[in-house]
């Protein structure tokens, strides 16, 4: 549940929602782990141009740098999802909350030969407003969400018409939406979902042109 309000956030550069009276949408999706759904999820992108978020952990970088270029290649965004997923809430230091997202980076570096852009998202959305002065300080946007569902467990993924009942419904202009990307629920059905988004009249847009606004 937020505490914020999205004029509260914008003080530290930190977003949850795009504007209301912009029919366009911004998919994010996190990455813990790769367990062979990634690929249908940037195929079904691929096939519809809509551009993507992957907020990623050091696992993920170690184990699938093949996937990291291929989303890089495809005109996604890579982003930092610390390199080892605590919850960031707990860390008071600037100094260890700089050590989460560095490594990462510089793992990031070692794959791609790229800059990470500085793109954050707390682990499990835990935060605190040091932890939001302190990604500003570092010179990051932190990135929230307005539209989830329960996708994450492996053994208990929902049913495609649950997807689409929580999806469909609860679309808004300006959504910032998360899905993750070891959803097997979430591979199978994101090609039929963005259509029907598309249908509803939204667009696809990047986490870069919500900056800029």
């Amino acid at each position: 549940m937020g505490n914020a309000t999205a004029g509260e956030l914008s003080e530290y550069n930190a977003w949850y929602t795009g504007p209301s009276d912009e029919n366009t949408i911004y998919l994010t999706f996190d990455a813990g782990y790769e367990n062979g759904c990634t690929e249908a999820i940037l195929d079904a992108l691929k096939k519809h141009q809509a551009p993507a978020a992957f907020f990623v952990v050091g696992n993920y970088l170690e184990t699938s740098p093949e996937l990291i270029n291929r989303m890089l290649d495809e005109g996604h965004i890579v982003a930092n999802h610390t390199y080892h997923h605590p919850d960031m809430s707990r860390i008071s230091s600037l100094q260890d909350f700089r050590a989460e997202l560095e490594q990462l980076e510089t793992k990031f570096t070692e794959i791609t030969g790229r800059t990470m852009p500085k793109y954050y998202r707390p682990p499990q959305g835990k935060y605190s407003e040091s932890n939001l002065q302190m990604a500003k300080e570092l010179g990051y946007q932190t990135f929230f969400w307005s539209l989830a569902y329960v996708d994450w467990y492996q053994d208990d993924q929902p049913t495609k018409e649950e997807a689409f009942e929580k999806l469909l419904s609860r679309i808004h202009p300006g959504a910032i939406v998360l899905l993750h990307s070891t959803s097997s629920t979430n591979a199978s059905i994101l090609d039929e979902l963005l259509t029907k988004w598309e249908e509803m009249g939204y667009r696809f847009g990047t986490l870069s042109d919500l900056c800029e606004k």
